[in-house]
């Protein structure tokens, strides 16, 4: 059992499963709040993410000052383009996405900060240890745990950031995102680097869309 492995892609895997799920009792119907997975989906990674948190090494290691700053910079400008570039063949069409609002028009405060802790805080961490740290290092090589991040080559980035962009219904931003979050990683050798800044950019839009109530975002 290839427990590095595993401690990457099951995190991802059953977050992935859970939008299946979502989609599912969108399609069917009935009286079910979808939105009350959303809170599942998050403890269901974040216990999977602490079982298997020995695997996780390189998150010991603290960044300097200098790449978190950038970080945080660079996740703020992908969140400028996300929300720019949204028209047109840009857009899959993701749905009308999580409305946080109770019947009566009010937020739910419970699910926006379900959602927003989610956003900023779990997935950050969930992707970036599968989209970064696993499948851009085993493109290289698969023996991923032998590749350091600054020895990434352009194929494994490019390749690994069109998976990532097309995972989103804002396919093109998600590739430049991914480009983002890649360099990060590669330049600064550090995991912490772009999972700031996918930490920055999922907040940024996560306030955004509570004060546009832009919820196709979400």
């Amino acid at each position: 059992m290839n427990r590095p492995l595993l401690a990457r892609v099951v995190p991802f895997a059953l977050y992935m499963a859970f939008l299946a799920v979502e989609q599912g009792a969108r399609a069917w119907g009935g009286d079910f709040d979808i939105r009350w997975l959303y809170p599942v989906k998050v403890g269901v990674v974040v216990l999977t993410l602490w079982h298997f948190r020995g695997e996780y090494r390189e998150l010991l290691v603290r960044p300097a000052r200098l790449p978190l700053i950038i970080s945080i910079l660079l996740g703020v400008l992908v969140f400028i383009l996300w929300i720019n570039l949204d028209h047109g063949w840009l857009n899959l069409g993701g749905g009308a996405g999580y409305d946080p609002r109770a019947p009566e028009g009010r937020l739910d405060w419970t699910l926006v900060v379900f959602r927003l802790a989610g956003a900023a805080l779990v997935v950050p961490i969930m992707e970036e240890l599968f989209w970064r740290s696993f499948l851009l290092r085993w493109i290289e090589r698969q023996d991923f745990l032998s590749v350091s991040a600054a020895e990434v080559g352009f194929r494994a980035i490019l390749i690994s950031s069109v998976l990532f962009g097309v995972e989103h219904s804002l396919w093109f931003a998600g590739i430049l995102a991914g480009l983002a979050y890649a360099w990060l990683y590669r330049t600064y050798n550090n995991l912490w680097a772009p999972i700031t800044a996918h930490a920055t950019t999922n907040l940024f839009l996560g306030l955004w869309v509570l004060h546009t109530g832009a919820w196709q975002f979400w």
